[in-house]
């Protein structure tokens, strides 16, 4: 699709040039051709002043003829250089024209080209992962249907972990939609200065039962650093990273968030003893979707992939940036730096 376009456009491009080549040729042609014919003209006339006061070429008007005739044809032969040497270059630009133009159009096209692939790939990628909950979803309730002596007990545990799956898919659709709303940018986003412990603070409540239940310790050391920041999104990546942490780390590991500052930014750095990142995998753990291998973990770590493609929109859209380090089987760490002032 994209190759028609690009040649298309290209044509358009040629079109374009041309016509505004053919004007200028036909302009730059009349106005040489008119000043030879003024010069023939002018010549023509002193020759016929001539004619009258030199004796000689009153007793020849053949040779003022033949030399008149000469000047035409030489005003012709030159007229028809003029109009060969345009020919020429309006050759010339058509050619350069048309890699150029192929060129631009090539790169005209590229970002649509990239947002086009993005989209496919986003839905492709959407639609596998709500196929999986809904299929489960309906599995459960198709055998509950079919049980025709079923307890209100059981009754329960399938409505239970029908739940279960809704929730899932309300959070996939609630990432989705803040994941799209990231990457339309930051127009619509307010930032204001927030004291950084207060968010960190607000960030363990929501992962705390998550770390008990998994008996994972999580270790604070925030200061009272003010950053200017939007608070809901802020507050977003710092659960999203300590959630990530605390889902990959064993039982009984442990999860360290710090931040500090230098002269310019704030640095939070999230530390966990999880399972570590192999390095072939870290280029790809921001990609959405991208799970790393679960094989090396005994946990079945719940998530459709979508947390820290969330985060590095968040860190984006505050004009931070992110390093991680990781060790397999001692734990990762994710550094972000975030500038204090937003402007």
């Amino acid at each position: 699709m994209f190759k028609k376009a690009r040649v298309k456009l290209t044509v358009w491009y040629l079109l374009i040039i041309m016509l505004i080549s053919s004007v200028f040729s036909l302009v730059i042609y009349s106005a040489i051709t008119g000043e030879l014919e003024r010069g023939f003209r002018r010549t023509e006339m002193r020759l016929r002043t001539q004619e009258l006061e030199l004796p000689f070429f009153g007793q020849s008007p053949r040779l003022l003829e033949e030399i008149n005739s000469q000047i035409l044809a030489d005003l012709e032969a030159a007229k028809k250089r003029v109009a060969l040497f345009l020919l020429m270059v309006n050759a010339g630009i058509l050619a350069v024209s048309s890699a150029a133009g192929y060129f631009l159009a090539g790169k005209t096209l590229k970002p649509i080209e990239v947002v086009m692939e993005e989209q496919k790939r986003f839905v492709a990628d959407a639609s596998h992962e709500l196929r999986t909950p809904l299929t489960a979803l309906k599995t459960v309730i198709e055998v509950a249907l079919r049980e025709k002596k079923m307890t209100v007990s059981e009754s329960k545990k399938v409505l239970e972990s029908s739940l279960e799956d809704v929730d899932g898919l309300e959070s996939l659709v609630n990432n989705l939609l803040s994941l799209t709303q990231y990457q339309e940018g930051n127009g619509n986003f307010t930032y204001q200065d927030l004291d950084i412990s207060e968010l960190v603070k607000n960030a363990y409540k929501k992962i705390a039962p998550l770390a008990k239940k998994k008996n994972v310790k999580i270790k604070l050391k925030s200061g009272s650093q003010i950053v200017e920041a939007n608070r809901l999104s802020l507050e977003q990546m710092l659960v999203i990273f300590l959630d990530n942490a605390v889902k990959y780390t064993s039982k009984g590991g442990q999860v360290t968030l710090l931040t500090k500052s230098d002269k310019k930014n704030l640095i939070v750095k999230i530390k966990d003893t999880g399972i570590g990142i192999s390095k072939a995998e870290i280029p790809h753990i921001f990609d959405r979707f991208y799970r790393a291998d679960q094989s090396r973990s005994k946990d079945n770590v719940p998530g459709f992939g979508l947390g820290l493609s969330l985060a590095i929109r968040i860190i984006d859209i505050h004009k931070g940036s992110v390093k991680v380090a990781s060790v397999l089987g001692e734990g990762t760490s994710f550094t972000v730096k975030l500038p204090f002032k937003h402007s």
